[in-house]
């Protein structure tokens, strides 16, 4: 029996959560593994070991090391996005800084995460990214900042995850070095808190339904940062429907929560203001966007419409990456957990995907997005993203569900070697696309890696 059946039959809060959830896990699993993969090559199957057992063919899986190998080594040589970016993009950043703090000096990464406040704005909004001066011609709407005269920076204003992104990688460079004087080093005039404090303060003050309680942004495909009305697609205009989703209010509270673990401590009005902003933010994730009927996130809820034909129903389209989040933020039960993780399964088998990072899915259907990278099973609508993917490993790891996340990471580690590196995505028939060395990949297998050894090495250490 799998763990997960067992916790399953222990709780008896739902009889229908629990039956889906035990029907969705028990099929998923029980398919063929992608791509004519082999059962030995996909990891061990939940049900064929003990936690001892696991835990030492964790520790003793030398793809992992290799993964390792070739991520530190990555990592190592530079924090731009990747091969196809010259930007140091904050959302890239939050999601390898724990790894690249490993295997470079703790000033550069210092630096580079300050180096987004001398250009934040004076409503407190974050930028997207920075880049060397001479290398800014990518045609974004540059802004400039006297203190750092090397660097331009932009918004990509369709998001709403750059502050978000920001206030999480600084918590997290704190809680790996112990450097809590960043927090209170100056920046034209104000301290690093407070900035993080003025960030925060965007979304609510600028993004925020008074209606829904929630933060809104552009209709964009799940995390994704290209709205369906404009060729490009980045930038907020007079044809964008403004919608609420739940990976920027998920990732709101991650970075909500992290700042009031890490950057509060002695103050007890901030603290105070921060979790009743978060308990407000939490309910309200609950009650809107939360689908009682299918046990799933709805995509959107639209402030003026949505840009969809009334004959597409979005509403059976399921979220990989913002589930993924709303995981990591505790939105989710340990059943609720259960069920995603058995939708994501039964997706990435409807759609071929070999890996449970595809993005979304059904995908929106052709023609629904002006710029043409966002065809169905392409880049975001519906391309599988390891940069997701291995957060579901950590976060399925983080709950408990240790050997469907060693189960589900196979197979991210297997392309990684066989291609020799890390991509931005995969299309269904697994070839790679989009960057090569996109350190965001590298950095969440690494942290997936990271989570299964921490565990395995503490299930060793347990009294037999």
């Amino acid at each position: 029996m799998l763990a997960s059946e067992a916790l399953l039959k222990k709780d008896s809060r739902s009889i229908m959560i629990k039956g889906i959830a035990c029907t969705l896990v028990l099929w998923a699993c029980s398919l063929p593994c992608p791509l004519g993969m082999r059962a030995a090559e996909a990891g061990p199957a939940p049900s064929e070991t003990g936690d001892g057992q696991l835990a030492r063919r964790i520790l003793q899986d030398e793809r992992m090391d290799e993964v390792v190998r070739r991520g530190q080594q990555l990592l190592k040589s530079g924090m731009n996005a990747g091969s196809g970016y010259q930007e140091v993009w904050i959302r890239d950043l939050n999601t390898f800084i724990v790894p690249l703090l490993d295997v470079a000096p703790r000033q550069s990464v210092r630096d580079a995460l300050l180096i987004f406040l001398h250009f934040q704005g004076q409503d407190g909004d974050i930028v997207d990214g920075y880049v060397p001066k001479d290398k800014a011609g990518a045609g974004y709407a540059y802004r400039d900042s006297p203190t750092q005269p090397l660097y331009r920076a932009h918004k990509n204003t369709v998001e709403t995850d750059q502050e978000s992104s920001l206030v999480q990688a600084v918590c997290r460079y704190i809680r790996k070095t112990g450097d809590v004087s960043v927090l209170d080093e100056a920046i034209q005039g104000r301290s690093v808190r407070e900035r993080l404090d003025m960030a925060l303060d965007y979304p609510l003050n600028h993004r925020f339904s008074e209606r829904y309680g929630l933060v809104w942004g552009a209709t964009t495909a799940d995390w994704g940062d290209v709205q369906p009305e404009h060729a490009w697609g980045v930038e907020l205009d007079e044809n964008s429907h403004r919608a609420i989703d739940i990976y920027d209010n998920a990732l709101l509270l991650v970075a909500i929560a992290d700042f009031s673990r890490t950057a509060t401590d002695g103050r007890a009005e901030l603290k105070a203001k921060w979790e009743d902003h978060h308990a407000r933010l939490r309910l309200a994730v609950r009650r809107h966007l939360w689908d009682d009927a299918s046990l799933k996130f709805i995509p959107h809820i639209y402030l003026e419409g949505s840009p969809f034909p009334a004959s597409f129903d979005e509403r059976k389209v399921f979220y990989h990456g913002g589930t993924a989040v709303a995981m990591e933020a505790d939105l989710l039960t340990p059943n609720e957990i259960l069920v995603s993780y058995g939708q994501m399964r039964a997706n990435m088998r409807l759609a071929g995907a070999a890996t449970i990072g595809l993005t979304l899915y059904p995908p929106y259907p052709e023609g629904s997005f002006k710029n043409p990278s966002m065809r169905p099973y392409s880049y975001q609508n519906g391309g599988d993203w390891t940069w997701f993917g291995a957060r579901v490993v950590c976060q399925l790891a983080r709950h408990g569900y240790v050997a469907e996340a060693y189960q589900e990471l196979a197979p991210m580690l297997e392309r990684v070697i066989r291609h020799e590196g890390f991509y931005e995505w995969w299309s269904m028939d697994n070839a790679p696309k989009g960057s090569g060395h996109f350190r965001g990949s590298a950095g969440v297998l690494l942290e997936a890696i990271s989570e299964l050894r921490g565990w395995a090495n503490a299930a060793n250490r347990e009294p037999k």
